[in-house]
């Protein structure tokens, strides 16, 4: 079995969210759903992928982090400003 960043994907309730994709990364992401659905016995859609691969992505960003933190511990106040 190979070592995907995704684990299994959980089914959550949804927001709607229209994006265009070039057609490469289409691609990649319907293989990636191909394998992703055959290590774990799943019949995965590859639009079911991008928001838990846009989770982790913002999850492992360091940077993303630190400014989330630091809006977080900011007054309201100073978010006028």
């Amino acid at each position: 079995m190979s070592k995907l960043k995704l684990g299994n994907i959980r089914d959550d309730k949804p927001v709607k969210l229209s994006v265009e994709l070039p057609a490469q990364v289409h691609r990649d992401l319907t293989t990636y759903a191909e394998i992703l659905g055959h290590e774990s016995g799943q019949s995965l859609e590859p639009a079911k992928l991008v928001a838990p691969m846009l989770e982790r992505f913002m999850k492992t960003d360091r940077g993303f982090a630190k400014l989330r933190k630091e809006r977080r511990s900011a007054s309201p106040r100073s978010l006028q400003d």
